[in-house]
């Protein structure tokens, strides 16, 4: 059982910090943060909490022998606060698929764990969630007073230049984007989304690196997310899928263009991308997709596209967005909402399994945690997941950084400004190592 103790806070950014800092020095620690996003006014943006984070295990399970997916329908009974990850590569569990390319990063292929502690915070009030068994309240106020004595972290931190990998040249990329559109042209799928890997041997300031990230792009579905020596560093901007009472939100993303320099140039390039053939027949079958996946737990007749074509601005990009939402029985099982939509479409393709088993051949590395889902469940059975991108995966113990970007081909596609939608998707992450 759990007690909850509600704290003031002056200044939320300076709090967060300090929140991180000390999280940090737990094996085990996530922490969720929407930016501000939810203070931005938007019928369908469906934020919630301004962040969340949980603090250190009181259960937890990783990757075993017993699928996954059973494994998360168990612990989700345990009815408290769930925090986690689903890598791309439970994809085999759901259908006869393999993941057999490179992996460097040696992510278990799940975890899920139940903090002893959690902290929420929406409309800038802070709310801690603890175990009573464990324990006091004025254990608690001790813990506020120990994060307020936190240093404050200075992001202003001594770039060294590091050297940046790719698996694929300039022309194997564009080499490669030629084949799938074959596969295309041949009919064996409508669209796929095509990745590929950057990584850096090097040892790195896994906070630091995720404080300066979200500077330079604060998105609403970011997270750092520690697991002993292994770390994501995530600066999301798309939602996988969100329960919200009977209701469940699907917003994949696809369409990407750059920021303009001014305004008036800001404003013409998210006409162009609203405008655009390619993009909007690349989220029009996502959405497609999206639909099918929902259908399959939802109501008869209940899912709804509540916004096609939705232009959303972030610091770096702009993203066309749609919402995808249906309803659910109160009896539906949350596991098989989540298991029945993964992995997400927008990183797949279509139709799903044809497009999978091309990117297990196609691409180079193991997507293990890009492009997968992490996110929260509450007790009350709701939950909210990202989709893995604009990622770093860090394994510390490895001295192997990684990071992956994509982009969606279709007939459409021209491959050498597919390179140039990666480039720039890849932009917040490369200039970390480059200033």
């Amino acid at each position: 059982m759990r007690a909850h103790f509600k704290i003031d806070i002056q200044d939320i950014h300076l709090f967060k910090q300090k929140l991180l800092k000390w999280g940090n020095s737990f094996e085990t620690f996530i922490f969720l943060d929407s930016n501000d996003f939810p203070k931005i006014n938007n019928e369908f943006s469906y934020y919630e909490y301004d962040f969340l984070a949980g603090v250190n295990v009181n259960k937890d399970f990783t990757a075993s022998d017993t699928p996954e997916f059973n494994k998360l329908a168990d612990f989700s009974n345990l009815n408290d606060w769930i925090f986690g990850y689903l890598s791309y590569d439970l994809k085999n569990e759901t259908e006869d698929l393999k993941s057999e390319n490179l992996d460097e990063l040696q992510f278990p292929a799940t975890h899920f764990f139940i903090p002893e502690i959690v902290f929420t915070c929406k409309n800038q009030k802070v709310e801690i969630h603890f175990l009573k068994d464990k324990y006091q309240q004025n254990d608690i106020i001790d813990l506020v007073q120990s994060i307020h004595q936190t240093k404050h972290i200075d992001t202003n931190y001594n770039h060294i230049q590091k050297n940046i990998n790719s698996r694929f040249t300039h022309d194997e990329y564009v080499a490669t984007v030629e084949k799938l559109k074959h596969h295309i042209q041949i009919g064996d799928i409508y669209e796929i989304n095509f990745c590929q890997e950057f990584y850096i041997e090097s040892r790195i300031n896994a906070l630091e690196t995720f404080l300066k990230l979200t500077e330079i792009s604060p998105t609403p579905f970011s997270c750092f997310y520690k697991l002993n020596n292994k770390y994501l560093i995530c600066a999301s901007p798309e939602r996988f899928l969100k329960k919200l009472g009977n209701k469940v939100i699907s917003q994949p993303i696809k369409g990407t263009i750059r920021r303009g320099k001014t305004e008036e140039e800001d404003i013409k390039l998210k006409e162009k991308l609203l405008n655009d053939p390619k993009e909007r027949a690349e989220n029009v079958m996502i959405v497609d997709l999206v639909r099918n996946d929902l259908s399959r737990t939802a109501k008869k007749g209940s899912v709804n596209v509540e916004e096609l074509y939705g232009i959303y601005s972030f610091k770096q990009v702009h993203q066309m967005i749609s919402t995808v939402v249906s309803e659910v029985e109160p009896t539906t099982n949350i596991i098989d909402i989540i298991k029945n939509a993964f992995p997400m479409g927008s990183m797949t393709g279509a139709p799903k399994i044809k497009a999978m088993q091309l990117i297990e051949q196609y691409e180079k590395t193991k997507r293990g945690l890009y492009s997968g889902a992490v996110g929260y469940i509450t007790p009350e059975k709701d939950f909210d997941f990202n989709v893995v991108i604009r990622s770093i995966l860090y394994n510390e113990q490895k001295n192997y950084v990684s990071f992956t970007v994509g982009g969606a081909i279709t007939s459409l596609s021209e491959p050498e400004k597919e390179y140039e939608e990666c480039m720039i998707k890849a932009k917040a992450i490369t200039q970390l190592f480059t200033i």
